[in-house]
């Protein structure tokens, strides 16, 4: 049997994980599942059509699978998704996501999400993310893998933010991020690419020089989105090494439906 704590309430309709446990005066809803080594914290509260993978670590005082902000919301069988190996630290809040758009939340695996951070309905959180302290997304905002946010950033919805991006400490991000740039500021603005990120990834030397380029193609030769992105295309034939990196970035600029931030 999962550990539960005495003072915890646990619907008979949850399912969990004989490895799981619940701290002190939680509270789990009939339509939860819970994977294996799961550990949930005291006065946690997770409802809804959440299911929640294996070895993660939520901390007191989540909100997990909560009915969304959004005034359209009507009752509907939505859900949320999260992964594996995630820490999800004290006061977080993840909603249900809304008919309208799939109706799906989805986090990813191996994230490390601070206090206080929301995810709004059917935002797309990669994997091995880090939310800083007091992030907030709004509805359909989608994180790329290895995105890192700084504390007090709001993104607006439906921003994406691309794979390897960094954003710094109480940026306002209203518009896309495109994959390895770094960001900051209120208005926003790219200040270079995640050079410090990247090289604790390992990235070679030849991947850091073709990022570095697509950086010069895009904010620092005066060319138009179209220009840049047509150059940055040629870059797979020029710099091979890097090609799997270049179709990220081109796929990013083509997926783009707020504009990059330039």
């Amino acid at each position: 049997m999962p550990q539960i704590h005495p003072t915890a309430i646990v619907d008979p309709g949850a399912e969990l994980d004989a490895s799981v446990s619940v701290g002190p005066y939680a509270v789990i809803g009939p339509k939860v599942r819970i994977g294996a080594g799961t550990s949930v914290g005291p006065h946690c509260v997770i409802e809804g059509r959440t299911t929640i993978g294996r070895d993660n670590r939520i901390f007191q005082f989540a909100s997990l699978g909560a009915i969304p902000q959004d005034k359209k919301y009507a009752g509907e069988d939505t859900a949320l998704e999260i992964g594996d190996r995630n820490t999800i630290r004290e006061f977080c809040t993840f909603n249900l996501g809304v008919p309208g758009a799939g109706g799906i939340t989805r986090v990813g695996h191996d994230n490390w999400i601070m206090a206080y951070s929301h995810i709004a309905h059917d935002c797309r959180v990669g994997d091995h993310t880090t939310l800083s302290n007091n992030t907030t997304l709004a509805g359909h905002v989608e994180l790329g893998d290895w995105v890192t946010v700084g504390g007090l950033v709001g993104i607006h919805q439906f921003v994406k933010v691309g794979a390897h991006a960094m954003v710094g400490f109480a940026t306002a991000v209203s518009q896309d991020v495109p994959p390895f740039m770094l960001v900051d500021g209120n208005p926003m603005a790219v200040r270079g690419f995640n050079i410090v990120g990247l090289k604790r990834r390992d990235f070679s030397a030849a991947r850091l020089a073709a990022i570095k380029q697509m950086h010069r193609l895009l904010y620092r030769q005066g060319r138009t989105l179209d220009d840049a992105r047509a150059a940055i295309d040629a870059l797979a034939v020029d710099m091979p090494d890097a090609a799997v990196d270049v179709q990220l970035m081109s796929a990013f600029l083509a997926d783009s439906t707020r504009g990059i931030a330039r």
